[in-house]
């Protein structure tokens, strides 16, 4: 039997829209005895209106339940100041789930993208590796930079942010790098912001400038041309993608070291055929 607050499944899934049904819906997600799977239920209500789901955010009793956190999270009507808060009490994977729900707004799952991003740095190795391959693009990119500032910002490869990462480390951050490389929401967009951060190390140029996926494609390339750390193989194989004027374009916004610029400058007159009579 429910009480006079509190309505019962088959009742929430009927999807009735008149008032007194709606008054109905108010106090369900009002009652402290809702239960989850009446609060699950409720949910699901189609039409739900927005007074619905923000009375049940203040429901206590039922937000103890994780399962209805993330539903209401997730679902398309929740608002804003309310769905955005209510994320920053999920651990690692309930946000990656809210983020990548087709049902959530975009603006949200870009605030639930941001408050994962700013918790990279505390999250375990075995969730980083978990997140380089499942989570959002913008997620991927991030750890891209993340791992490489793990790697790369040492002195003789060893001393890194003030303490010792031994070989293993190494291997376990370089992993996530090329794990989130192939994450397949990440974008070619993504990637070239990537790559030309200031922060982008050489550990992750070179990797993109060795994917498969990625090094073939030629807007990816000319990044890859204007970053500080390419190979001179590299810089070499990826100019011959690109017309005389046009690299002389990228070059000049190029970060690259002048003798590589000046090398491929050289061969690119060489393989200029001579001027006619």
């Amino acid at each position: 039997m429910t009480s006079d607050n509190e309505m019962s499944k088959e009742e929430i899934s009927k999807g009735e829209t008149a008032p007194p049904a709606s008054a109905n819906l108010l106090r369900t997600a009002a009652d402290p005895a809702l239960t989850e799977d009446l609060a699950l239920a409720l949910l699901k209500h189609p039409g739900l209106a927005s007074e619905v789901l923000e009375q049940l955010a203040k429901n206590a009793g039922a937000l103890k339940s994780r399962k209805a956190k993330i539903a209401l999270a997730s679902h398309p009507k929740t608002p804003r100041h309310v769905s955005v808060p209510l994320a920053r009490q999920f651990y690692t994977f309930d946000l990656m789930k809210v983020a990548l729900s087709p049902t959530v707004p975009a603006d949200v799952k870009v605030a639930v993208d941001d408050v994962l991003i700013s918790r990279l740095k505390t999250v375990t190795p075995g969730e980083r590796l978990t997140l380089a391959r499942r989570a959002s693009g913008r997620v991927a990119a991030a750890l891209l930079l993340d791992v490489e500032t793990s790697v790369d910002k040492g002195i003789a490869g060893k001393i890194v942010a003030d303490k010792i990462i031994d070989a293993k480390t190494v291997a376990r951050e370089t992993r996530v790098m090329q794990t989130a490389l192939e994450n397949p929401r990440l974008t070619e967009a993504l990637v070239i912001y990537s790559v030309l951060r200031p922060v982008a190390s050489a550990a992750l140029v070179q990797a993109v400038a060795q994917n498969a996926k990625w090094s073939c494609r030629r807007e990816i390339r000319a990044a890859l041309l204007r970053t500080e750390h390419l190979s001179l193989a590299r810089a070499l194989e990826f100019s011959h993608d690109f017309p005389a004027p046009l690299l002389h374009d990228l070059l000049a916004s190029s970060r690259l070291p002048a003798p590589i610029k000046a090398q491929l400058l050289r061969e690119r007159r060489a393989d200029s055929p001579p001027p006619g009579p």
